[in-house]
């Protein structure tokens, strides 16, 4: 029991991980293809708790504040339509703009966290997962305003007009990890663009976070140095 609470002690004081924990949670309810209100209730809150924790993310690391609450703000205030059942392709567009735009900022401030760390802790760990995932579904978010814009934009064999959510947001890391195991195919200029991008993305951030996480890990267990006065006692 002790060994809990400790455990819990140190868990609530990482946001990094309460964000990973929430978007692995959000992901797990994408399995489930309910289309009732209490549905879209739950995933609408869980995705405003995320916002939330992304506007304590960004206050606690050196960016833009005012900017970043700014995009968590009108992402919360332009999803209460969608969550009503809103069908109206600018209200979704401009949601998704917020959306994608918080998500971006916060993988930013996180990493300027990383980086201007000189240890490696438990929440440079987290953070590590946290932007990762912060950047696929930025990314997703980006698709689903591709494919608002531009139908057709993405070819799928199973399914045709707009993509689901879950299908966007499994392009995205099937991209971002360079494992390419979807059958989702970007088809418009716009579309292919973006998929570079992420691709570019997400190769750039597993060389420079691993040799960080590495770097950090190898400086924790360098010996001391002695100081100048002991030096010259030598």
């Amino acid at each position: 029991m002790q060994a809990f609470v400790d455990f819990w002690r140190v868990f609530r004081g990482l946001p990094s991980a309460w964000l990973l924990l929430i978007q692995i949670l959000l992901l797990f309810l994408s399995l489930l293809t309910y289309d009732s209100l209490s549905f879209r209730a739950l995933t609408w809150a869980l995705g405003v708790l995320v916002l939330l924790l992304i506007a304590k993310v960004i206050r606690q690391t050196p960016v833009f504040t005012f900017l970043g609450l700014s995009f968590v703000g009108g992402a919360v205030i332009f999803s209460i339509p969608i969550l009503f059942g809103v069908k109206n392709i600018t209200v979704q567009v401009v949601a998704h703009v917020f959306e994608a735009a918080a998500y971006f900022v916060a993988a930013y401030g996180l990493l300027r966290y990383m980086f201007a760390d000189r240890y490696l802790t438990r929440d440079e760990l987290f953070a590590a997962g946290a932007v990762f995932t912060l950047l696929a579904w930025g990314f997703a978010f980006l698709y689903s305003i591709c494919q608002l814009l531009i139908p057709g934009s993405f070819q799928n064999p199973n399914v045709s007009g707009l993509q689901s959510w879950l299908d966007l947001l499994f392009l995205s890391f099937s991209l971002q990890s360079a494992t390419g195991l979807s059958d989702l195919i970007p088809m418009s200029p716009l579309a292919r663009v973006l998929a570079m991008l992420q691709m570019f993305t997400g190769v750039m951030y597993l060389a420079l976070i691993v040799s960080r996480l590495i770097a950090l890990q190898y400086i924790a267990h360098l010996p001391e140095r002695p100081k100048p006065d002991e030096r010259s006692r030598d």
